[in-house]
């Protein structure tokens, strides 16, 4: 994994002044790329190419980027992994190519000789950002893998064209003056990321996954689709798989065990993080029966048993035999990753597991560079409480129309805690695979679901931090985006796949794969997620819901194939999030710091948001009457990244 950055001076630009920018750029992600680092410069083009390196295929000097092609009409700087370069290699060497080392990058620089560049593009499985230099045709193509696992950012300013893998490249360019979009801001407010393709950067996009661009010498950019998820799930809902569960269980076992042994290519380290849940423990059960010794597993462990995963994913790793490390960490550990944060994610990110995340990444990396992640699962195979009870109380909730109000009133008076000690002395009652955790919140958000006036709008209030962010953020208007999209709802009719679709091309790419490449890269770890193998994808969409989501049980398949190779008993428990008692820390350690940032008049100074709901929050969570950790940490986050970059 690398990290690339670069520009483009339409006209021309100077050697030593172009040489100079890309180096500061390159220099700002060297922890994407810590073994080898290169630029190359075109002046007379006004071309710059600046990489940072994680070798991981080919790792000696034929890897070196930027690369050139072997008839020196394309140059090259990647991130990510080829999945399927040895069959491209071995079509290219059919068709009279030659390679003068084994790396994957070397592939797509053959791929673009004998194809061309935005034609080789679509023929890429993996997880990439590529920037490629056409010197003959005088273009630029940015290309970004289907599912959004590696970040590209561009913009233009003035006569330049601007791009990196993280914001910090760019803010360093004396070109670049940082201006925050109070518009963005206002999407962040909701949803606690900044969504694909705005940036927190008045002017700087986000290339969108499964999209190439092509840049021209007149300034032009033109960005299209080569992989469209809506498409694809279009063409699955329309053309559904008759397949029995044990066709379906085979069919995916195998899908499963490519994808794995594919991501298992590496000439150095490798391992997979380890949670004990159904995800995790599918990918390394499939590594492991692929692998001649033990595969290396990591775990995170909190004292909290609330938060704590540590203990199934030992009953795991023992059952499988895997060569497992774990770390219980303190609290004050836990919290020491805190500052960190804003360097971390480049713009304001909210999702508090991005603390466990950095820590079993750090973890990893001290023993391997390369580390497989179950990600994805929740998604695709239906793991997400809401994807069964947001639908079944959907159903219900027309019986209640005339006293939503009334009972939703009625839930939200009784305290987040008082819920959980009410649901503790019930809980035995319930049977375990109903059971679940945080009662209190679940309550809490019943109440909002209650509130809702169509079945959009529930799925929307139930991934919203702040619901009405225009209000809160001064000056800004929060844009349109794919959730506001009626015609989603006439393509993809039921609710509970719906949900699953939006997730799939906002939640996933720009929460879940974000925290996770910012998490591992930080520490020049690779981490690789097999179960969003665009063909494990496509597949998927394929099945009958019933597949995935049957009766109250979710990812049913996925357990099935799970089930071949770990006993039901060790994996089956209530889902539990990857998360730190944020809420408790607010109350106690972290305290004095949250109430600087939440200062009344150092919001109104700010000018920014609107102290009032803000301050309302803060009380009421100090004194217990609701958990407001989800609204608090985004602006808490907000803060802390304006302190490090506007400051």
């Amino acid at each position: 994994m690398c990290g690339l950055a670069g520009s483009w001076v339409w006209g021309g630009g100077h050697e030593h002044e172009l040489r100079a920018d890309v180096a500061r750029m390159a220099a700002t992600v060297t922890h994407r790329g810590p073994d080898d680092n290169g630029a190359w410069v075109d002046a007379a083009a006004g071309i710059a190419l600046g990489f940072t390196r994680l070798a991981i295929i080919d790792v000696s000097p034929t890897g070196h980027q930027p690369m050139h092609s072997a008839d020196g009409r394309f140059v090259i700087i990647f991130n990510g992994e080829i999945y399927n370069f040895r069959e491209l290699r071995a079509e290219l060497v059919a068709r009279g190519h030659q390679f003068r080392g084994s790396s994957d990058t070397e592939v797509i620089l053959a791929g673009c000789s004998e194809w061309g560049a935005q034609a080789t593009v679509p023929r890429l499985w993996g997880m990439f950002a590529v920037v490629i230099w056409d010197r003959r045709e005088r273009t630029l193509t940015l290309a970004r893998d289907r599912l959004g696992k590696k970040p590209l950012y561009y913009a233009r300013i003035g006569n330049r064209f601007l791009f990196g893998s993280e914001l910090k490249a760019l803010r360093v360019h004396p070109a670049f003056v940082p201006e925050l979009d109070r518009d963005a801001l206002a999407l962040y407010v909701r949803f606690g990321y900044v969504p694909t393709p705005w940036s927190i950067y008045r002017g700087v996009r986000k290339l969108r996954q499964g999209c190439l661009a092509v840049v021209r010498e007149d300034g032009t950019f033109e960005e299209r689709p080569y992989w469209d998820a809506l498409q694809v799930v279009q063409a699955g809902l329309g053309n559904r798989a008759r397949l029995c569960d044990e066709e379906a269980v085979e069919e995916l076992d195998a899908l499963l065990r490519d994808a794995v042994a594919r991501r298992m290519i590496a000439d150095v380290p490798l391992g997979a993080f380890l949670s004990g849940g159904i995800d995790s423990s599918t990918v390394v059960a499939l590594m492991q029966a692929q692998s001649a010794r033990p595969a290396r597993t990591f775990s995170i462990g909190f004292h909290e048993d609330a938060y704590n995963e540590a203990e199934s994913a030992k009953q795991v790793a023992r059952h499988l035999g895997t060569d497992h490390t774990e770390l219980y960490v303190t609290p004050a550990e836990a919290r020491a990753v805190i500052p960190k944060l804003p360097e971390l994610y480049d713009e304001p990110f909210a999702d508090p597991s991005q603390i466990p995340t950095f820590l079993v990444s750090e973890l990893a990396r001290r023993h391997v560079t390369v580390a497989l992640s179950g990600d994805g699962g929740d998604e695709l195979f239906g793991g997400y409480n809401r994807y069964i009870w947001a639908r079944s109380i959907w159903k219900r909730l027309r019986y209640l129309r005339p006293i939503r109000g009334v009972v939703a009133g009625a839930i939200k008076a009784v305290s987040p805690p008082a819920w959980d000690t009410i649901y503790g002395r019930l809980e035995g009652l319930i049977p375990r695979k109903l059971r679940v955790r945080n009662a209190g919140d679940k309550a809490h958000k019943l109440a909002e679901i209650l509130r809702a006036g169509s079945a959009d709008g529930l799925y929307l209030d139930l991934v919203s931090q702040w619901r009405g962010p225009g209000q809160l953020v001064i000056g800004g208007a929060e844009p349109a985006t794919v959730l506001s999209d009626p015609a989603i709802r006439r393509d993809v009719h039921d609710f509970s796949e719906r949900m699953m679709f939006l997730d799939l091309v906002t939640y996933l790419p720009d929460d879940i794969l974000v925290k996770v490449d910012r998490a591992s890269m930080g520490v020049s770890l690779e981490a690789r997620c097999p179960l969003l193998d665009h063909r494990v994808v496509e597949w998927v969409w394929r099945l009958p819901l019933a597949l995935r989501l049957r009766g109250a049980r979710s990812k049913w398949l996925l357990r099935k194939v799970l089930d071949r190779y770990v006993p039901a008993h060790l994996v089956e428990r209530p889902k539990m999030g990857f998360g730190v008692p944020i809420d408790d820390w607010m109350r106690g350690p972290l305290r004095e710091w949250a109430e600087a940032l939440l200062g009344e008049h150092r919001l109104r100074q700010e000018g920014l948001l609107d102290p009032a709901p803000i301050r309302a929050a803060w009380t009421a969570h100090l004194n217990g009457a609701r958990n407001e950790q989800y609204r608090l940490w985004p602006v808490l986050m907000l803060q802390a990244w304006r302190e490090r970059w506007l400051a």
